[in-house]
């Protein structure tokens, strides 16, 4: 009795065994594609609002230059005698630096000679009469002074009326004016003689007895040859450059940013220089040109820049690396401040006319408007419509929207 039913109960619990298992399976099945049908959090990256320091810059690449440089040119027509200087090398005010000798002389008639000794001679004379004229102008301003003051004693003695003493004052005055002139006259007849002699051929001294006559191109500053622009020897017109001369040391750093940020920089404003092959180095804005210029950009666009000009800052010692025409990377402040609520830059967008983020609040996120201040390109400062500590969603892609689930990375 007993084996007939432990029988039973074994059949039957085989049979609930298998018909179990099929509505399992179909129930497990249902499960996953339930779960599967659900919608699953989106991943997105998050960051965090906090109070900082934000800080505006204008980044523009920038060109060093020697602030003070001139360039030696050729005065007159001539034979250039080879340079021995080279680039690099120091000259002292007054040093010669090229030597110009005449041209062989084309041939010259009579007439062509005396016209220019005649230009001699007539330079000489209005340099003499120029001299005269500075003598009986300076004479003429003794006697008026002199009267002046003879008659600014009667005046106190009340011998004279004051009128007579504002005229003598207004004489005196004339006299000092006419002599200024003569003076000026004389010295522009300095000037027409050695102009004359020069035309004649009388370049200058002779530097030892038999040598022929040259012109010693003299340096006009102290500092060092930045470049020689004509090196062989040769025939040269009047003005051809020869060579620049500056100080190194003497550096400002020009660059040229976009007319729409120029307007933000002042001068006195503070800047950085980087990505120069050293440590950054310090610089101010010396002075904005006045004017703009056009240039394309690498994308062929017009656009209008200006030159801002800075000048170096701190310890000379780092800078003496540098030199004339070196690349520099320039960071301009515009704005700047101590305590500016910010967010990543990626994480605020436009809606409407105003802007967005989406705030992750548990593991939902919420669409709120923000109202914006500085921005920079990897910060913005939020004014209005976030609190610090808030939680907000960075490069948010189009499966993000007002209420979804996420899940942070």
């Amino acid at each position: 009795m007993d084996d007939r039913d432990s029988k039973k109960r074994r059949r039957a619990l085989s049979r609930w065994i298998k018909r179990g298992i099929p509505l399992a399976v179909a129930a497990l099945l249902l499960a996953l594609i339930v779960k599967a049908m659900l919608p699953k959090p989106v991943s997105v990256d998050v960051a965090v609002a906090e109070t900082a320091a934000l800080r505006v810059t204008v980044d523009e690449d920038g060109v060093t230059r020697v602030k003070d440089r001139f360039v030696v040119s050729a005065p007159l027509t001539g034979s250039l005698a080879r340079l021995e200087l080279d680039p690099g090398d120091t000259v002292k005010q007054g040093d010669v630096v090229a030597r110009i000798v005449p041209l062989t002389p084309a041939l010259l008639d009579d007439r062509s000679k005396q016209s220019a000794e005649a230009r001699v001679a007539a330079a000489l004379a209005a340099q003499r009469q120029a001299s005269a004229q500075v003598e009986r102008a300076r004479a003429n301003q003794e006697f008026v002074q002199k009267s002046t003051e003879r008659e600014r004693s009667l005046a106190e003695k009340g011998v004279t009326a004051r009128a007579n003493v504002d005229q003598a004052e207004l004489a005196q005055r004339t006299a000092n004016a006419e002599l200024e002139s003569a003076k000026f006259g004389a010295k522009v007849a300095d000037y027409e003689v050695e102009v004359a002699r020069a035309t004649l051929g009388r370049l200058g001294k002779k530097v030892k007895p038999g040598s022929e006559e040259q012109l010693l191109v003299k340096s006009p500053v102290a500092g060092r040859v930045l470049k020689v622009l004509h090196k062989s020897e040769g025939v040269v017109q009047p003005g051809t450059p020869l060579l620049e001369v500056g100080d190194p040391a003497a550096l400002e750093i020009v660059v040229d940013v976009l007319t729409s940020d120029a307007v933000d920089v002042k001068p006195g404003t503070p800047a950085t220089l980087g990505e120069w092959g050293g440590a950054p180095l310090p610089a101010r804005v010396r002075i904005i040109e006045p004017s703009a210029f056009t240039r394309l950009s690498a994308l062929g666009v017009e656009e209008q820049r200006v030159n801002v000009v800075l000048e170096p800052q701190g310890p000379v010692e780092p800078w003496a690396r540098l030199g004339d025409g070196y690349r520099v990377k320039a960071e301009i402040v515009t704005h700047e401040k101590a305590d500016a609520l910010q967010v990543p830059a990626s994480a605020v967008f436009r809606r409407d006319s105003g802007w967005a983020v989406f705030r992750v609040e548990g593991d939902v996120v919420k669409l709120g408007s923000v109202q914006i201040g500085l921005r920079t390109q990897r910060r913005v400062e939020v004014v209005a419509g976030l609190a610090p500590g808030a939680r907000v969603v960075v490069h948010p892609s189009d499966r993000v929207s007002d209420g979804v689930k996420v899940m942070a990375r």
